[in-house]
């Protein structure tokens, strides 16, 4: 900012204070008028000194600009064209999300591990733009692509590049989950004493499946015909992603425990945990294997597929204590036999003492009823119209009705409607263990409410794969290479850990959906002069803002103030 002296024609002096912005589309710097002050000759009647006196003016201008209380001066007009192609737009949300990337040294991994190769693309700027889109703009690779301009980033690189940057963090991703697990650890602690593990599938957009594909038709948790891959996930008591661990689409839930706890404790060096997993991963195989590694375990076991000894033990009131009129428990240390698979494929008989925690809920009775009334609608309809319904279609509904048969080439009933007989006993017998839950565990020496408590966090590792399917749009999956397929995953649970560490930071006090959409809406649009209009501005924000002392509220700012805030997040 100056004092500038223009000669008009007729020879007089013209006075006016301005200021000076670097203009991106014009690619020079550029000037816009502050203060029209007049004519010399007109302030030396005023003024002893008019040159000194406007000097100190500018002087006074540029301290008010320096603290902001200087308001500010665009010259707009309603003539103005846009430019073809130009994004106006940018989103400032994601500087919260740049500060927990660089806190992590993520960006520090991948310079490191791809300052030797000869890249035409910066690994580090695309995993970033992989993992601010996933969050705030979740979509396609190409979407990604297409959305790189709503960020305060240089952005040099092609859709070709992301490609190729897919398959080297595919190379590196064992490596990259150590560093983020030592980081994790590092800057926010890491408790796994007790570790959550649950299993979930993603469907891709295609019908076509490859031999050796990864890519498999299996029981999809969204009831789709479409080939899926099998995801298992360990998640730590604060709620932070461990790690997890992709497998073919057709792989049993089951079966995805053994390998992946194995290579968690391997990987990350952790000693001993307890394990909490849904009675999915309740297996002769997964007990045995456990406790054989010096770890421990909460599981839930089905009380309907329970043996009568167990079932007589939960319907039996004997031991109950009730806690409030909704709510009762009780729990026994138990010998129980297990079937074990030795290495020649033989099943062994092996015994394990365990503690049976009982648990009785009113609310999940209800909720138990009318899944079964919901069923027992569909099991009657069969009953009345068997030609409608083929094996496939009659899932839950068959198993109420007595001695039906399948053909089992077509699928389609085969015994005669008038035999079709609903089978009320089992009804009976069922309705008798609504409510009840079993869990098994090795921490016998736990209160039978803590081990309640631990198998009630198992939500929050639930909640996790929600998010991923809703917030993060995980799925469908478009890529089709396993390479890309493992990279696509890879980038989600790197974006999945930050939310979550995102709401960690804030203890709690906004979900990750809520946490998202506000940062998502923190939106400007350039105007003139470098300057950009903000737009969206709630609770979240001014409590986000506080956390990492941005202040999200300013209506207007700068580009060069924008930048520095950015260059900021990435100092450590």
């Amino acid at each position: 900012m100056y004092l500038k002296k223009t000669k008009t024609k007729n020879g007089r002096i013209h006075l006016s204070i301005v200021d000076s912005y670097y203009d991106k589309a014009k690619k020079h710097a550029r000037q816009v008028t502050v203060e029209s002050l007049g004519y010399l000759d007109e302030a030396e009647k005023k003024y002893d000194d008019p040159i000194a006196h406007f000097k100190a003016r500018v002087e006074e201008l540029k301290r008010a600009k320096n603290e902001k209380k200087e308001p500010i001066r665009l010259e707009l007009s309603v003539d103005e064209k846009m430019e073809k192609g130009k994004a106006y737009r940018k989103n400032f949300g994601h500087v919260i999300l740049s500060q927990i990337y660089h806190r992590l040294k993520l960006d520090t991994f991948w310079k490191n591990r791809s300052h030797r190769r000869k890249f035409d693309f910066d690994a580090n700027i695309i995993f970033k733009l992989l993992i601010f889109t996933r969050l705030l703009y979740p979509g396609s690779k190409y979407q990604s692509f297409e959305n790189q301009s709503l960020f305060f980033e240089r952005t040099t690189f092609k859709l070709a590049d992301v490609y190729r940057a897919l398959s080297f963090y595919n190379e590196k991703k064992d490596d990259f989950l150590s560093w983020l697990h030592d980081q994790v650890t590092e800057n926010y602690g890491r408790d796994t004493s007790r570790v959550f593990y649950d299993v979930t599938n993603y469907y891709f957009e295609t019908e076509t499946i490859k031999e050796d594909d990864m890519r498999r038709k299996g029981v999809s948790k969204e009831h789709r015909p479409n080939p899926i891959v099998q995801m298992g996930l360990f998640m730590d008591n604060q709620g932070i992603p461990i790690t997890y661990q992709l497998f073919p689409g057709n792989t049993n839930d089951c079966m995805t425990y053994r390998p992946n706890l194995k290579k968690m404790k391997l990987d990350y060096g952790i000693k001993r945990a307890v394990v909490v997993a849904d009675k999915g991963m309740t297996t002769g195989d997964n007990i045995w294997y456990t406790l054989s590694a010096k770890d421990g375990y909460v599981f839930s076991m089905s009380v309907r597929g329970a043996n009568k000894a167990l079932k007589d033990y939960v319907t039996n009131e004997n031991g109950y204590e009730w806690l409030g009129k909704e709510y009762k428990r009780k729990s026994r240390l138990y010998p129980r036999d297990i079937q074990v698979t030795a290495k020649n494929g033989k099943k062994l008989t092996r015994q394990v003492h365990e503690k049976q925690v009982i648990f009785w809920s009113e609310k999940y009775a209800k909720k138990a009823k009318y899944e079964r009334e919901k069923i027992l609608q569909k099991t009657q309809a069969l009953i009345d119209n068997p030609g409608a319904y083929k094996r496939a279609t009659s899932v839950g509904a068959s198993n109420y009705i007595k001695n039906i048969r399948f053909d089992k080439k077509t699928g389609e009933i085969l015994t005669p409607k008038e035999q079709l007989q609903l089978d009320i006993e089992k009804i009976k017998e069922q309705e008798k263990l609504d409510g009840y839950y079993v869990l098994i565990t090795s921490e016998y020496n736990e209160s039978d409410d803590a081990i309640i408590d631990m198998y009630r966090g198992l939500w929050r590792i639930e909640e996790t794969f929600r998010i991923t399917k809703s917030n993060l749009e995980t799925r469908p999956v478009y890529v089709s290479s396993q390479e890309h397929i493992e990279a696509h995953f890879l980038t989600c649970f790197v974006s999945l850990t930050i939310a979550r560490l995102l709401e960690m930071e804030m203890k709690g006090e906004y979900g990750v959906s809520r946490l998202l959409n506000s940062l998502r809406k923190a939106e400007c649009t350039e105007l003139k002069q470098n300057y950009y209009l903000f737009d969206y501005y709630d609770d979240v924000l001014e409590a986000v803002g506080k956390q990492f002392q941005i202040d999200f509220s300013s209506r207007y700012r700068r580009l060069g103030e924008i930048k520095k805030i950015l260059a900021q997040t990435k100092k450590r």
